[in-house]
């Protein structure tokens, strides 16, 4: 900051201003950025952040806190400037000097976890206005939980038109609006500019017509009238609905020559532009430095809300619900929470059904709901098939949230997104349900997931050509493949009620890592019948038998295959071969086992095979070059399970076949 002596109050035009100048510098230092939407949207985001967000500069972790998402992540020096202005301690005025270069919390777009203040990673369009949802619902969920003393926030997103054209856009709004969420807010940069020009080029949508179909308040108004800007937000606050409030703006306001052009959206302005621009802003600071008067305002607004966090935090200290809503918060799970899943473990060991993974997914999460009553998730209109509705389970639903189980529509996108809102939130442990095949269609979300280490599970049922008579389009091949190449994410593929289990607790006790299960819809037989002191399923990989003397063979399996490898290796052992076989649940937490464990997992020097009713891309890592792959390389084909087994050739006999070729 400079040394000079404010000789007034800050103007609200002012301090806009310093947003604006802020983006200009850091995108011209990088030579790289979108300085277009933050110039266009500074006077927004000072009447929000002055007058109405409720937060505290020096408590980024406040609970109570609002929410601002900054869903067209482009923009992102917006939100550092923020950060920077309203005294956040680790938003340096270093920090956006080294914006977007290695190593600086100023990401290219912002990312959850860099920077205090962030509150989720957004980028790609759409997908920070589809998480809100996640983010409000998690809200009126915990109000009707905890009461409104201790949960009393709204939720801000500023969206642009790019935002509003992804499909996923759709998914949320009407989520949004069934779900009446009235302390959410979208603010629409509606600057009618995209990267190659106006938006008429593309689109013709009438936006605020679409919101109020979905069930939207709306209201428009012009971007950089401060007094309406404010009368709206006030606005928004007295609804009883979600609320639009279109935003009539120019992009690159201020710059001298280039406001209202697309070429401001995605690049540096340049030096002569800057210079100019500083100029027709009445701005004499060096890069970077901002007038005292100025940051002292600021810096005002990052204290104001300090008195309401204390106030909060003496109702915290003072309400018999303390200890729980604390807990919860910080995603401990509670004593005894897996206490009926173990019990059940060992009565399964036992009892060795046969059933679907579905079904026994769907019994870990009968074990456990009661348990752990942060659990609140649904399904994408596939209850039933999914197992994902645990008996007496109440609705979450508007105007009471207190229910704990979501009917999320055919949205599998929209659902991942705000399973993730849900879970950055905190206080609540979000899944949900959809056919493995339509992971396609939630993957962006999963990634974005894995990509911020939030704890969400996604219950994939139909996990191969095993679904049967539906056919090869909603028969997955190649998406256990995509899955594992998605870094930080743990895919299961449980072999039978006792994996299923101890998949399920693994994915509820890690905080830092989505989870996806794929399930089976055809039963299998129990193959854990041994009783065992560890969760065997979190090696990733194990010898579930060993060969009758040193082995000649490895086999490796996975899901409602690991059956049919087992069977393969008796055969095997009956004709004198030894053979051992490897269970596979999990490829992302075998890689997180010591060296020499997986060594002696894998069985190097022995013939390798791996059966899996999907591609074998991934399987390298285990059958090498010259093992042998017993699985899918087409797409399916409608048919009954045990025929599409059998003509696709994913059977004993085949596995044995291939062993004796190689042996």
């Amino acid at each position: 900051m400079t040394d000079a002596k404010a000789a007034s109050k800050a103007t609200p035009e002012q301090m806009a201003n310093a947003i604006r100048v802020l983006a200009m510098d850091g995108v011209e230092k990088a030579k790289s950025g979108h300085p277009g939407m933050p110039m266009g949207m500074a006077d927004v985001a000072t009447v929000l952040f002055s007058k109405f967000l409720k937060f505290d500069a020096s408590r980024p972790d406040w609970a109570d806190r609002d929410r601002f998402i900054l869903s067209a992540g482009h923009g992102s020096m917006l939100i550092y400037a923020l950060l920077h202005l309203t005294g956040y301690k680790a938003a340096t005025k270093q920090e956006l000097e080294n914006f977007r270069q290695w190593g600086s919390k100023t990401a290219g777009h912002p990312e959850f976890g860099h920077m205090p203040g962030v509150e989720v990673t957004t980028g790609p369009l759409g997908q920070g206005l589809a998480t809100s949802i996640g983010f409000a619902l998690a809200e009126r969920h915990l109000a009707a939980k905890y009461g409104d003393d201790l949960v009393d926030h709204r939720t801000w997103v500023f969206a642009g038109d790019g935002c509003l054209m992804e499909g996923v856009s759709q998914e949320a709004i009407t989520l949004a609006g069934r779900y009446q969420l009235n302390k959410l807010t979208v603010l629409w940069d509606d600057n009618e500019i995209t990267i190659d020009g106006k938006v008429g080029l593309s689109d013709a949508t009438d936006q605020k017509a679409r919101f109020k179909a979905a069930g939207w308040a709306v209201k428009a108004i012009d971007g950089h009238d401060l007094d309406a800007i404010k009368a709206a937000l006030k606005w928004a606050t007295r609804q009883d609905k979600p609320t639009l409030i279109a935003c009539k703006t120019k992009i690159g306001r201020g710059a001298a020559t280039m406001e209202g052009s697309h070429k401001t959206h995605g690049a540096a302005l340049g030096a002569t532009e800057i210079e100019a621009t500083r100029k027709a802003l009445g701005w004499t600071a060096a890069p970077f430095e901002i007038p005292a008067d100025i940051a002292d305002a600021w810096h005002k607004v990052g204290r104001r809300g300090a008195k309401d966090r204390k106030k909060w935090e003496a109702r915290l200290a003072a309400s018999d619900k303390a200890a729980d809503f604390t807990r919860a918060i910080k995603g401990d799970l509670p004593e005894g929470a897996f206490d009926a899943l173990n019990a059940k473990i060992a009565e399964l060991i036992e009892t060795k059904p046969a059933q679907a993974t579905r079904q026994s997914s769907g019994a870990a999460l009968d074990q456990v709901f009661a348990a752990i009553p942060e659990l609140i998730g649904g399904s994408a209109d596939l209850t039933g098939s999914n197992n994902t509705f645990v008996a007496g389970t109440p609705i979450l639903d508007a105007p009471k949230y207190e229910g704990r189980y979501v009917n999320w529509g055919i949205r599998e996108f929209g659902m991942a997104a705000a399973l993730n809102g849900l879970a950055l939130h905190g206080g609540v442990i979000p899944y949900g349900g959809t056919f493995m095949v339509f992971s396609d269609y939630s993957r962006p979300a999963i990634r974005l997931g894995a990509l911020m280490g939030v704890r969400a599970l996604h219950v994939l049922t139909h996990d191969s050509i095993g679904l049967g008579e539906d056919g090869p389009t909603h028969q997955p091949v190649e998406h256990l493949a995509a899955l594992r190449a998605i870094p930080n994410l743990l895919v299961f593929r449980p072999a039978d009620t006792v994996e299923a289990m101890e998949a399920w607790k693994i994915a509820l006790e890690t905080k830092t890592a989505p989870s996806a299960l794929a399930l089976s819809r055809q039963k299998t037989p129990a193959v854990r019948t041994v009783a065992s002191s560890e969760n065997l399923t979190a090696k990733g990989a194990y010898e579930i038998k060993a060969a009758n003397g040193e082995a000649k063979v490895t086999l490796f399996g996975t899901g409602t295959e690991l059956a049919l490898a087992l069977d393969a290796a008796s055969v095997l052992e009956a004709e004198g071969t030894p053979t051992r076989v490897v269970s596979v649940p999990c490829f992302e937490l075998f890689e997180q086992q010591d060296a020499a464990y997986q060594a002696a997992v894998i069985g190097r020097g022995t013939v390798r095979v791996a059966i899996e009713a999907a591609i074998k891309q991934g399987w390298e890592r285990f059958i090498g070059e010259d093992g042998a792959f017993i699985g899918m390389s087409s797409f399916g084909a409608s048919a009954p399970a045990e025929v599409l087994y059998e003509k696709f050739g994913i059977t004993s006999d085949a596995v044995v076949a291939a062993v004796k070729a190689r042996l």
